[in-house]
């Protein structure tokens, strides 16, 4: 994969921070479709071969084996995403100094596109898009999902109950995937690194672009797919508009945070 291959070497000054000194390049559209390969093909990999391959060797009823088995390795899968983005900066960029990380990743407060405003209150944006994104996964059914690879219905279960009951190493694996999931792994590859490359590849469609290949992407939980089109709504063309990753991460992450508690109290 040659993912350092960009359309030009050029920062385009309407598509980034007037003030940075960070130039991002634009990626061609082959090595945008190589750097999502890297996530998705592991993550597919993963869950349909590898985890069924783990799951006899893990002790517990019905469908509690293969949970613990794809807990296990998706967790992998998503610490990768967060190790390649770093692996990609460093070969962009040539270094992983915060500042530069900063920039390069969008990792800075929203930016008014009308007033150049920064901060403040432009993050109470964040409020209406975390409803709109919890509605919208509570509302759009999904098809498909096996008993055995649904992890809500596994919170629902007693058999799920009586798992987590005081298992507090599992509970910090299901933390590490939710980290990696919102924050340092998909949502940083997503919308801190390929949204603010894909511009110069989809013109002012870039974050439509970026809203497919993120859907497209979960191929190792494709039920989910329907629901993750609307993410483009909530978390890509908001980041692309606020120059702010941390919006997409803070969406997203408010879903983490929710499951988080709830399976904590299950935990204890």
């Amino acid at each position: 994969m040659d993912a350092s291959l960009p359309v030009n070497k050029r920062t385009v000054a309407a598509y980034d921070a007037p003030d940075s000194a960070v130039e991002i390049p634009q990626y061609r559209r082959l090595a945008i479709l190589a750097v999502w390969a890297a996530a998705a093909l592991p993550m597919g990999a993963l869950a349909w071969l590898v985890a069924p391959a783990l799951a006899d060797r893990f002790s517990g009823p019905a469908n509690v084996p293969m949970a613990k088995a794809l807990l296990s390795v998706l967790a992998v899968g998503l610490v990768w995403q967060f190790v390649l983005v770093l692996v990609l900066v460093r070969r962009e960029q040539g270094t992983l100094r915060w500042p530069v990380v900063r920039d390069a990743l969008w990792l800075r407060a929203p930016r008014s596109p009308k007033s150049g405003r920064v901060g403040g209150r432009i993050w109470l944006i964040v409020i209406p898009l975390i409803l709109v994104f919890g509605a919208a996964h509570e509302l759009i059914p999904t098809f498909g999902a096996s008993d055995d690879r649904d992890f809500g219905a596994l919170l629902e279960s007693d058999t799920g109950k009586e798992f987590l009951s005081g298992a507090w190493g599992w509970y910090a694996v299901i933390l590490v995937g939710f980290i990696f999931n919102t924050a340092l792994g998909e949502e940083l590859l997503f919308r801190g690194f390929l949204l603010p490359r894909m511009n110069g590849a989809f013109g002012r469609g870039d974050w439509v672009a970026n809203g497919l290949l993120h859907s497209v992407y979960h191929l190792h939980v494709p039920w989910a797919m329907p629901a993750a089109l609307v993410d483009m709504f909530t978390q890509a063309y908001p980041t692309k508009r606020y120059r702010s990753a941390w919006i997409g991460i803070a969406v997203h992450s408010a879903q983490s945070v929710v499951l988080a508690i709830l399976v904590f109290t299950l935990v204890v």
